[in-house]
């Protein structure tokens, strides 16, 4: 038995879609998929089983959303994008693991993300992000939230990246690397070692170049705490202290939550931080 559901399209049996969504004609949804409330869905996406949209996305015509994928509210994903691809690992194996973003993320033209490697495990998107064109997050990564990641970047598997981070263009970041808080990064960099957050970072190889000052102060960074955060990134990596005794005059010389943040980070990196 065939059901007519809001916007005129047809499906077998009983669907979970809420009855202000608006399906275009030429979509197709599995009958175990849930849609929430004034979704729109365009035109030839696809939609498979065990995978959940939440209220007022936006999917523009040829999305495809793959099994065991979660989006929050108020998402918006543009043309051409898949979202929840298997691995890009030969070390997959067909099991079930996740991908899961949250709400407000705008994801535009012909971009992947793929779900986490090993069985259970998971891909995480968070609130608020702005990801260009043209790129890939692969299996099990975490990004944070409000972080901006443009077009052509290429973040490998298990990357993980804190809020309000600035991934530019062409970036590539190599596997099990850590981007930290409002970091930015210039274009066509290669990450290749963990990047401590609120500098700014460019190079073919990435190295530490100064203060992310614009970021800083979009996002209300008071001139004291700015000033905080350049006495710390000149004991780091001006000082000529081992790596051990500047986080320690950091913590002594210039204690705040930021520079706390900061240090702990450097501590549990275990791939080594980018220097100047």
């Amino acid at each position: 038995m065939l059901r007519k559901c809001s916007g005129g399209s047809l499906y077998d049996g009983v669907v979970a879609i809420d009855p202000s969504a608006v399906i275009a004609p030429t979509a197709r949804i599995h009958p175990d998929a849930q849609i929430g409330a004034r979704t729109r869905v365009g035109e030839f996406c696809v939609i498979e089983q065990d995978v959940s949209i939440g209220d007022d996305c936006l999917l523009e015509p040829y999305v495809f959303i793959k099994r065991w994928t979660t989006l929050g509210d108020r998402n918006e994903i543009s043309a051409g994008t898949v979202l929840g691809t298997d691995p890009l690992d030969k070390n997959f194996k067909g099991d079930r693991s996740y991908l899961r973003i949250g709400n407000d993320n705008k994801i535009r033209e012909h971009y992947t993300i793929s779900r986490g490697t090993k069985p259970e495990s998971v891909t995480t998107l968070g609130d608020g992000n702005y990801i260009m064109t043209s790129g890939h997050v692969a299996h099990n990564c975490t990004v944070g939230s409000n972080t901006v990641i443009a077009s052509c970047a290429l973040i490998a598997g298990y990357v993980e990246i804190e809020d309000r981070a600035f991934i530019s263009g062409g970036v590539v970041v190599h596997q099990f690397s850590k981007i930290g808080k409002l970091a930015m990064i210039g274009g066509n960099t290669r990450v290749n070692l963990d990047v401590p957050p609120f500098f700014l970072y460019s190079g073919f190889n990435v190295e530490a170049k100064g203060l992310n000052i614009v970021g800083l102060k979009r996002s209300g960074f008071s001139m004291a705490e700015v000033s905080r955060l350049k006495k710390a990134y000149q004991l780091l990596y001006r000082s000529g202290l081992l790596l051990e005794d500047a986080l320690r005059h950091i913590e002594e010389e210039v204690p705040d939550a930021n520079t706390a943040h900061l240090v702990e980070f450097i501590r549990r990196s275990e791939r080594g931080i980018c220097r100047e």
